[in-house]
């Protein structure tokens, strides 16, 4: 079934268009545009020793960790952004021209001559990510609805989540070709192969759609999605989840090397995280058609909670240093329920914001990634030869994510109009 075929939205002619726009050319086309994303974030993990000694920092100051978190920064700043433009002048050219910006950002990462300019040029580089991170969602709501829609995304945001165990090991495997400048210069091939399947792909909003970029309209489109009480709760739900899974893709490096002492395995244990995702993307699919995505999200929510109780008494009882294995079974679980709930929680919180898709996803972006990065970093700072606040952050968290979706839930599910 085609895209065109699957929802009145997508009917009739688009500009740029594909003849052919099949679910699967759909959802190949979004989960390359999430590869990108992951990428960006990931590949650098193994990088940190390399990067530290380059620029002298202080061992154990966490300084590294900057590298991620201007990323996420420039990620978080830029999607507003690029949701408007894209409303007012369609998904491609504006994919387009954040994947041109990304591309430099990584070139000039590579370049960097010092912290300063290596921190400078990772946010330009998220910046870039911004783009496709904010118009993939605008573009599965211009194609699909419902439930249908929530299955595209769970397949799309999955593999964004499985990018913290995958991109590192790819991100190793080429240091040992070069060190981590080569690394960062990497991610220009496949920002330019994204701009040609871009290009490709075609245009999904069509002229007679699209919204002028003023600031009454922008005030209306905010508000909209702000006084959308099914939105505006599913991303505040989402941000929450985020912000504990950002736990994870920030700690987990100096968690494995300091406190576990296995810095030399990062690699292939980051790896291994993959089969527990994996299983969460081929069940999250799957019970979306049997049970829809409202029973499946809070199912993905309670088990992050069973999972967050667990680990919490098991670190306690260890005195903040269970098992690895505990430790590793532990985040596993609760990056699949993550993997799980993420996409299902995205395709609600879009169901009524068709008519501002692009400024919906790019306020569902900065808010979940935003605001989750700074929720993670209030963890991060608390992390020292203990995993006993990662466990109890992902309780917290999760309570109040679930808190979040209950009064969601009573929200109305209707199309918006933000100029009526």
């Amino acid at each position: 079934m085609t895209a065109t075929e699957s929802d009145p939205v997508a009917s009739g002619p688009v500009e740029g268009q594909s003849v052919d726009r099949s679910e699967r050319h759909v959802i190949g086309f979004l989960a390359f545009l999430s590869i990108i994303l992951a990428f960006g974030v990931d590949s650098v993990l193994p990088a940190f020793d390399e990067i530290s000694e380059q620029f002298e920092l202080k061992p154990g100051s966490g300084e590294v960790s900057l590298v991620i978190t201007w990323y996420l920064l420039g990620m978080a700043a830029g999607q507003m952004l690029w949701g408007l433009l894209s409303d007012r002048f369609g998904r491609r050219s504006i994919l387009v021209v954040g994947l041109g910006l990304y591309g430099l950002g990584a070139l000039g990462a590579g370049l960097a001559p010092n912290m300063t300019g290596l921190l400078t040029m990772r946010f330009v580089w998220g910046l870039g990510a911004a783009s496709p991170s904010a118009t993939r969602l605008a573009i599965s709501r211009d194609l699909y609805s419902g439930d249908q829609m929530a299955r595209v995304i769970s397949f799309v945001m999955a593999v964004f989540l499985l990018g913290p165990a995958i991109a590192p090991a790819v991100g190793e495997g080429i240091l040992l070709i070069g060190d981590w400048r080569l690394v960062c210069f990497s991610a220009a091939p496949l920002a330019a192969l994204a701009v040609f399947w871009t290009v490709r792909f075609g245009e999904t909003l069509p002229r007679s759609s699209r919204r002028p970029i003023d600031l009454g309209a922008t005030g209306r489109g905010v508000r909209a999605v702000l006084g959308t009480r099914v939105t505006i709760g599913y991303t505040l739900a989402s941000m929450f989840t985020f912000g504990a899974f950002f736990v994870y893709l920030g700690s987990s490096a100096p968690i494995i090397d300091e406190i576990y002492g296995l810095d030399e395995y990062f690699a292939l244990i980051f790896g291994g995280s993959a089969l527990f995702l994996a299983a969460a993307v081929w069940t999250s699919e799957r019970f979306i058609r049997r049970y829809g995505a409202d029973g499946v999200s809070m199912t993905a929510l309670l088990g992050l909670l069973v999972v967050s109780a667990v680990f919490t008494v098991w670190a306690v009882a260890a005195e903040g240093v269970p098992s690895f294995w505990v430790w590793y079974a532990a985040t596993g679980l609760l990056g699949a329920f993550t993997t799980i709930f993420t996409p299902t929680a995205s395709a609600i919180a879009m169901e009524p914001m068709q008519r501002i898709a692009g400024a919906a996803s790019g306020m569902f972006g900065v808010i979940t990634i935003g605001g989750g990065s700074i929720l993670a970093n209030l963890i991060d700072r608390q992390i020292d030869n203990t995993v006993t606040p990662m466990a109890v952050g992902n309780i917290v968290y999760t309570a109040v994510a679930i808190g979040f979706v209950l009064w969601a839930r009573g929200g109305s599910r209707a199309v918006v109009d933000p100029e009526a």
